[in-house]
């Protein structure tokens, strides 16, 4: 391909975005972000730079964030001892003081300060802020208590939306805060979804590790309604990690999200091709047929 060639191609991208940006302008885009594009310094920097250019172009990215690996890293190092009970962390308050101070100081101060270096201008906050993020614990599991695991039971989004309005880009730890307020560890991929709700986000993007949802087949589906994807669950095609994110979309979905979309995180601007681009690269789910096709942009 020749460099008048390129460009002319590079043009075209931005052609086929342009129906996508104006009809997306002025709309919330809460964003889970986890899985390898947190740990590769490449997919950082590339994911910073998505957000700033979703917020250039009129849009409003909210970041909510994981931290597995790095909590576990920390753990370590500190020689605390960490238990999981199907698939959860048993949180006791040794481990939850870890927990905030790397999910609430590091890994956030470090996602803001990437997208402050692109240009953009970021707010890192958690649950506690405002007490936006309330929660209770989560009890027991198979008979072992969780300690300080949460599952949330409210979310007042007004301290996100006023950062929205000034600007900024929220950057979400996930840590919310019981009726004492004392720190709760939250699931992320949750917490991005009652976000989502709380905001009347128009579209919720859980980022991982796999190319997106697939059927029996082992195919990645392009586009899913909320009645297929249950369908799948139903049959155990779902198996793992996608259960929970397939659950997460589900409940958005009923709480009003208009579209959530299942990506991997692992490929550079993700985000954008997969909102941007009349292919996209993972699995939408819709809550009804209507606009179910690629390339239509409710």
């Amino acid at each position: 391909m020749t460099d008048v060639e390129s460009l002319v191609a590079k043009a075209a991208t931005l052609q086929e975005a342009l129906p996508y940006i104006r009809d997306f302008h002025g709309a919330v885009l809460v964003v889970k972000y986890g899985g390898h594009a947190m740990i590769d310094p490449e997919l950082q920097s590339s994911f910073a730079r998505d957000m700033v250019l979703l917020k250039y172009v009129g849009l409003h990215p909210v970041v909510v964030h994981g931290g597995g690996p790095q909590i576990d890293a920390t753990l370590d190092e500190l020689g605390v001892k960490s238990e999981r009970v199907d698939g959860l962390r048993i949180t006791d308050a040794a481990t939850m003081r870890v927990v905030e101070m790397v999910l609430g100081g590091q890994i956030n101060a470090q996602i803001v300060a990437l997208i402050g270096r692109h240009g953009g201008r970021a707010v890192g906050i958690t649950g506690r802020d405002d007490n936006f993020l309330r929660a209770e614990p989560q009890g027991e599991v198979d008979g072992v208590d969780l300690g300080r695991v949460g599952r949330i039971t409210d979310v007042n989004p007004s301290v996100v939306r006023q950062l929205i309005d000034g600007g900024f880009i929220p950057v979400v730890a996930p840590v919310a805060v019981d009726h004492a307020g004392d720190a709760l560890n939250v699931n992320a991929d949750t917490a991005a979804g009652r976000i989502a709700e709380a905001l009347g986000a128009r579209k919720l993007v859980l980022m991982t590790d796999v190319e997106g949802v697939k059927n029996a087949a082992g195919e990645v589906v392009s586009s899913l309604t909320l009645e297929e994807a249950r369908e799948l669950h139903a049959d155990g095609i779902l198996v793992g990690g996608m259960i929970p994110k397939v659950r997460c979309a589900l409940d958005a979905l009923n709480g009003g999200v208009r579209k959530t979309h299942i990506i991997d995180g692992r490929v550079r601007h993700a985000v954008l091709l997969e909102i941007f681009t009349d292919q996209g690269i993972g699995t939408q789910i819709l809550a009804s047929p209507a606009n179910r096709e690629r390339g239509q942009t409710a």
